[in-house]
């Protein structure tokens, strides 16, 4: 039989070119990747595998490691804690509103408590969920997934470091939640990006304000540190792919260079990272800190350009937000 070639062993001559594809096209190739190396991988899915981009890729290409639960969500959390129990190294995926508060109780108890080596995938983050609206659009996932004990909690801003996460969980033991966003995003890092837990990726170097994103938001505050240069405001921006762990001492180290403080999130404002460089720094390192992201509000449906003015958080409202720390500390 001729093996099946992935688009990602197509590209091995050129690895830095990942970034021309779909991010969920790289989570399917990825798990195709996993499992070529280690069986114990699986795909589970909730009947939303085209969406999620694993289907044909891994369906076609590792069927006996393919597990299509149907629209079952909490039904597929416990099979995946079943396969875990079995030894095996379970990647479940669905929309991020159904992937964590719909089976909130069932990660609770036979992931978190259990501490079953569960990789849990929510995807369509935030306001990238705009066309299904206020029902679909989960803006809390970080939030609640933090607050669980045994759970790490990552958000990849683009193909490079989603692959290079993706090997992590699947080397490392314990429950894991990540978001994945799912269309084609431009490239920050490149192939020889290595994700480190507990650290933070220093993408513009400065002494006047700290900027800290994650996920998708991170594009976003890239442009606007390299628009505030412009200005003359040096900012220190700081990426954290993990939420959970914190990368706590790379956060009070800036602060305290900068004494002020903005963090950008494609999230609400209540729980999630804000909240928790909030925390930190107001045990380790108390200095004015502006949070960015959603409201106490709910979703609606409607573009990202949208969402991004009626909330405040785009790249000109972290541009705006940033002049301000900045001249206030003053």
């Amino acid at each position: 039989m001729t093996p099946i070639r992935s688009a990602l062993d197509d590209m091995i001559a050129n690895p830095n070119t990942l970034h021309e594809q779909e991010m969920r096209a790289i989570y399917a190739q990825v798990l195709n990747e996993l499992i070529a190396a280690n069986p114990n991988v699986f795909c589970v899915e909730a009947d939303l595998s085209k969406a999620t981009g694993t289907n044909p890729t891994v369906l076609k290409a590792h069927p006996d490691n393919f597990v299509n639960v149907g629209v079952a969500e909490a039904n597929m959390i416990g099979i995946a804690a079943g396969l875990a129990t079995e030894g095996k190294i379970p990647f479940c995926a669905s929309f991020c509103c159904f992937a964590t508060r719909r089976v909130y109780d069932q990660i609770t108890l036979s992931v978190a408590y259990a501490n079953t080596n569960v990789k849990i995938v929510g995807t369509g983050p935030g306001v990238t969920q705009g066309p299904n609206g206020g029902t679909h659009m989960c803006f809390q996932d970080l939030a609640i997934m933090r607050a669980m004990p045994n759970m790490q909690v990552f958000s990849p801003c683009d193909v490079y470091e989603l692959r290079s996460l993706m090997h992590y969980m699947a080397n490392t033991y314990g429950g894991m939640y990540m978001q994945l966003l799912r269309p084609k995003i431009p490239a920050i890092f490149d192939a020889t990006y290595e994700f480190k837990p507990n650290q933070a990726v220093r993408l513009h170097e400065g002494n006047d304000v700290s900027l800290i994103s994650t996920g998708y938001m991170t594009h976003f505050a890239l442009q606007a540190a390299r628009e505030l240069a412009g200005e003359g405001i040096a900012v220190d921006l700081l990426h954290c792919p993990s939420v959970k762990p914190l990368p706590i001492e790379d956060i009070v180290g800036s602060a305290g260079k900068t004494g002020a403080v903005v963090v950008v999130e494609n999230q609400t404002i209540i729980g999630g990272l804000g909240s928790a460089v909030c925390e930190t720094l107001a045990e380790r390192c108390p200095v004015r800190v502006k949070r960015l992201g959603v409201p106490d509000e709910f979703g609606e449906v409607a573009s990202e350009n949208y969402l991004f003015n009626k909330h405040g958080f785009g790249k000109t409202h972290i541009v705006a937000a940033c002049r301000e720390v900045h001249h206030r500390k003053a």
